[in-house]
């Protein structure tokens, strides 16, 4: 039988027969961290020599990784901040590294031969982490250099990606929790969700006030404080439970909120996302005009013409077109000619009762849904608004 046969390469000699005899690199038995009585396999003597070789390389690098494991859990025992083991055949550039105690951040590299060698660096620090150390000292506030983590930026996207996938997928059978956590996000936001609650702009203070008095304004806030009973808020802005946009001071946590809800019932949490979703629903949209027809919005049950309303109406035709309704045509028409101050007065008269015969209990026709108007000018906003959506919402 031929061991050794070859018409390009000559017969290894020597190193190089040794190695081929035992299969690749020989690993001689003075290199084992364990008890040789515990190996399975057996052991070769050399016949070049007084050393003995391990014959089965499998059975002894599981032996020795389990010494090499054991011997880092013991470093670590003692006080070691890290034990680093490297690749098998990983070359240890002691150049690049300092001296340094155990208790001063040293740590322990431990560098494996392919001949199964080991060798342990104990107390040693890279001048790069020195660097960043004396940095950090010199600079309390600066932050300290982020020690590498063990899974790369694209290991970690991976798994990001199948951990999600199993969670919204999954999520899809549990409705009710869907449901909480919708409105935990709608109130705290997210990375996709950024919800607002109307900020309510005014362009006066006079608006303000007016607000003020509005029957439904009113309502809305015995509603506000109410949830925010229900989540356990107790921010001091309890303007709005969820936060506008130029409320920097004011956060909340998606977590809280979620766990809170989840103890609520269904209705609670009903309750709770009807009041936000309200909260949330942009002044002067088409939005607005589009619900206000379909629920048949009737301002008469929050709203009555005060003064503010009154000052700001300026367009004399739509004055008189006002008082027409309220007074009467005839009234109307004798005071066409009559300046603008002059006929909402006598509408105001009308409506508190110190003129006689007309209507006390009176919207104008831009307080209906769908918006209505006085002259056929165009250019209100909401009109044109409650147009483009009209098909959506009215049957």
């Amino acid at each position: 039988m031929e061991l050794y046969r070859s018409d390009e390469d000559y017969a290894p000699e020597g190193y190089r027969l040794k190695q081929w005899l035992f299969g690749g690199a020989q690993i001689p038995t003075s290199n084992a961290l364990f008890d040789l009585e515990g190996y399975k396999g057996n052991v070769v003597s050399d016949l070049f020599g007084e050393e003995g070789y391990f014959d089965n390389p499998d059975l002894f690098w599981e032996a020795q990784n389990t010494a090499i494991a054991e011997a880092k859990e013991a470093y670590l025992v003692d006080g070691w901040s890290e034990v680093i083991i490297l690749d098998v055949g990983e070359y240890f550039p002691a150049y690049e590294y300092v001296g340094t105690a155990k208790d001063n951040g040293g740590k322990v590299y431990v560098r494996i031969a392919e001949d199964g060698e080991v060798t342990f660096y104990e107390g040693q620090l890279s001048r790069k982490d020195i660097k960043a150390r004396n940095k950090a000292n010199e600079s309390p506030d600066a932050s300290e250099t982020p020690q590498k983590p063990e899974l790369t930026k694209a290991m970690q996207n991976y798994l990001d990606l199948h951990r999600h996938s199993a969670v919204r997928t999954e999520l899809l059978s549990h409705q009710g929790l869907a449901l909480r956590l919708a409105v935990a996000q709608i109130i705290a936001g997210s990375n996709l969700w950024a919800v607002k609650a109307d900020p309510q702009k005014v362009a006066t203070d006079a608006i303000a006030d007016s607000l003020t008095t509005n029957k439904a304004e009113n309502l809305f806030g015995e509603e506000r404080k109410a949830v925010m009973a229900l989540l356990e808020l107790t921010n001091d802005n309890d303007e709005t439970v969820v936060p506008r946009k130029d409320d920097w001071q004011v956060t909340r946590d998606a977590h809280v909120i979620f766990a809170t809800l989840t103890a609520l019932a269904e209705e609670d949490v009903t309750r709770i996302l009807t009041f936000v979703v309200a909260e949330t629903l942009p002044c002067g949209s088409a939005m607005v005009e589009g619900l206000g027809a379909k629920l048949d919005v009737d301002l008469s049950d929050h709203w009555s013409a005060d003064q503010t309303f009154f000052d700001l109406f300026r367009d004399k035709q739509a004055i008189n077109g006002m008082l027409k309704e309220v007074g009467g045509k005839t009234t109307a028409d004798a005071h066409v000619a009559s300046t603008a101050k002059v006929q909402k007065k006598i509408i105001q008269d009308y409506l508190d009762g110190t003129r006689k015969g007309g209507k006390k209990y009176w919207h104008p026709r831009y307080m209906a849904f769908p918006m209505a108007t006085y002259t056929k000018r165009g250019g209100i906003d909401a009109v044109e608004k409650g147009k483009a959506v009209k098909a959506h919402y009215v049957s």
